[in-house]
């Protein structure tokens, strides 16, 4: 489940995972792109739009319990690592602007941030962007259907560890996609559990 404060592991620090709504400027997306004054967005807010968050130690992920015992439960038995960096990504540009574009996937998204750092964006109830901030050891979990994208701060590195349920599928669906059943079943399931329908835009 979410973890909700910041822990200790064998000496090593951890913070839980920062996110704000936000700014609308069209600057360079690998800044923070923080409003003024700084709106921050909740892991239970987070938890409401079905987007789920662990906090675990980096330093062992090959030998981790609490990461094999989440990959049981949720049957994540597929796993590979992607170094995304100028010097390790043919055509880096072209496909952090592919990421960059607003998309949906019809399967969970699951990454695990071993080394350095990025932001996933999504979109919040009233269509808003939610920027995500991860770093080393964070797990975080996009629900099928909702719309999201990626990209690097300035640092220009991240280390994951990409999970999946059974044979791996990185299609991406660019918005719009209202019709698309995961996207529709994501709406579902929030109004079911809010009793507020998502507006479509």
């Amino acid at each position: 489940m979410i973890e909700r404060t910041s822990q200790s592991k064998k000496g090593v620090s951890f913070m839980a995972i920062e996110a704000w709504l936000m700014d609308d400027s069209n600057e360079d997306p690998r800044l923070s792109h923080r409003r003024n004054p700084n709106e921050s967005v909740s892991l239970d807010q987070l938890a409401e739009l079905g987007v789920l968050y662990w906090k675990l130690n980096p330093t062992i992920y090959e030998n981790d319990q609490e990461l094999t015992k989440i990959r049981q439960d949720r049957g994540y038995n597929y796993m590979d690592l992607l170094d995304l960096c100028p010097e390790k990504v043919e055509n880096y540009e072209q496909k952090l602007k592919n990421f960059y574009t607003e998309h949906i996937h019809q399967d969970e998204e699951i990454r695990y941030c071993l080394e350095g750092s990025g932001y996933f964006d999504v979109r919040d109830k009233d269509d808003r962007w939610i920027r995500i901030l991860i770093k080393a050891g964070d797990l975080i979990i996009l629900p099928a259907g909702i719309y999201h994208r990626f990209t690097l701060d300035p640092s220009n590195y991240v280390k994951l560890m990409r999970l999946f349920k059974g044979e791996p599928v990185w299609t991406a669906y660019n918005r719009p996609q209202e019709d698309n059943p995961a996207r529709k079943e994501y709406i579902k399931g929030l109004t079911e559990k809010f009793g507020v329908p998502l507006a479509a835009h």
